[in-house]
């Protein structure tokens, strides 16, 4: 380890010179192993670290994350996967350790959004989990440890740039933290404080009922939103994101945003998306592609017009109640927010997704309007009384 780790250049090519460092010669609690990081991708590092050792702690249990421009694009637990989710995550090929089923889980909330990402793993890499990401467009992976066999996969992807990184489990930074824009320096308190039990207990609907799954995504969702730039919302089952929205000015946008992939993530385990077959050749971010623009009620005549490039036989759409059909089976999902809901509209999208939990930390002068709606739903609200604003 070091004090100082020289980068290629900042945020952009033109922001250059660029490094990281600690204050006081202390040493950098990273290493890299493999590969060149760059500025955002450490920043996607150090954020995805801390969402994934947090829900190990929590939840104990594996954790993964797909990390891109500083929100997570999925997150996920080390659920065991059906067949069905392995087939739509592209891994039904692959013997899969607890901690591959966590990053394929994380990986296949939103596959487009987490082309390129930056992974962030709770656990030493193993093998299965090594050779899953050998196969993923991914800038880099950062995590407390790697099996010897592990590391060489991963040092030998994208012609040995691709970024390693290992970072100290033992590290905590300082209670207080810094940040410089345009010359001035903002000082507060690092954002420590952990979830915990009683941030659930305060269920206002009249339905009371908390199942350990819900219990479980919960947490997910708390920890999740931790670390998702602000405005932010996620939408979590089975112990993963579905749909993330984060980064938007309005509440309502974010829910629609992660409501919309939300759908995608059920729409793709439909029986025509999974007999759907691609020609030899085809690679996996073109696959995606191609099911989003499959699914997509929009696509033009020319997107179609590729198809049978793709496709080994051209499919047939889905209609429109087709579609409302197989979404009306999505069930169960928890929906959380990082500040309260001020309108009822952002309850009315989610009911569409299937949300039966719903986690804010309440305090909006139209709570009563909010609950009154999740009772209409039968869902179960929580207010925890914690806003998790990240910036």
């Amino acid at each position: 380890m070091s004090s100082s780790l020289p980068l290629r250049y900042g945020t952009n090519p033109q922001q250059a010179p660029a490094r990281v460092f600690m204050k006081n010669d202390n040493e950098l609690p990273i290493t890299v192993l493999g590969g060149s990081p760059g500025y955002i991708n450490l920043l996607d590092a150090l954020n995805a670290w801390q969402l994934v050792r947090e829900l190990k702690s929590a939840l104990n249990l594996p954790a993964a994350a797909s990390f891109k421009h500083v929100s997570p694009a999925g997150a996920a637990v080390a659920v065991p996967l059906s067949d069905t989710l392995k087939k739509t995550y592209f891994v039904d090929d692959l013997e899969l350790s607890p901690l591959a089923t966590a990053y394929a889980r994380a990986r296949g909330a939103d596959r487009l959004c987490s082309f390129g990402d930056f992974i962030a793993l709770s656990d030493t890499v193993d093998v299965p989990t090594a050779k899953l990401i050998a196969r993923e467009v991914s800038d880099g992976v950062i995590a407390p440890a790697y099996e010897p066999e592990a590391l060489e996969i991963l040092k030998n992807k994208k012609q040995g740039k691709y970024a390693v990184v290992q970072i100290d489990p033992a590290y905590e930074p300082s209670s207080v933290e810094t940040r410089e824009v345009f010359g001035v320096t903002f000082e507060q308190r690092h954002h420590d404080r952990l979830v915990t039990p009683s941030d659930f207990t305060n269920i206002v609907t009249s339905k009371k009922d908390l199942p350990e799954s819900a219990l479980r995504d919960l947490t997910l969702a708390w920890i999740m939103l931790k670390y998702t730039q602000s405005n932010s919302v996620c939408f979590v089952a089975d112990g993963q994101t579905i749909g993330v929205g984060a980064g938007q000015q309005s509440r309502i946008h974010c829910v629609r945003l992660a409501g919309q992939k939300a759908d995608l993530w059920w729409l793709r385990q439909h029986p025509t998306i999974l007999d759907l077959r691609f020609k030899t050749g085809i690679k996996r971010p073109d696959r995606d592609n191609a099911i989003d623009q499959f699914l997509r009620d929009d696509v033009t005549q020319n997107e179609k017009a590729d198809w049978s490039n793709i496709f080994a036989q051209t499919p047939r759409q889905l209609t429109l109640d087709e579609k409302q059909e197989w979404l009306s089976k999505l069930d169960s999902v928890t929906l959380g927010s990082d500040a309260f809901f001020p309108f009822r509209d952002s309850i009315d999208r989610a009911a569409v997704s299937g949300v039966k939990y719903v986690l804010e930390p309440g305090g909006s002068t139209r709570d009563d309007i909010v609950i009154q709606a999740a009772n209409e739903y039968g869902m179960t609200m929580v207010f925890s009384g914690v806003r998790l604003f990240h910036h």
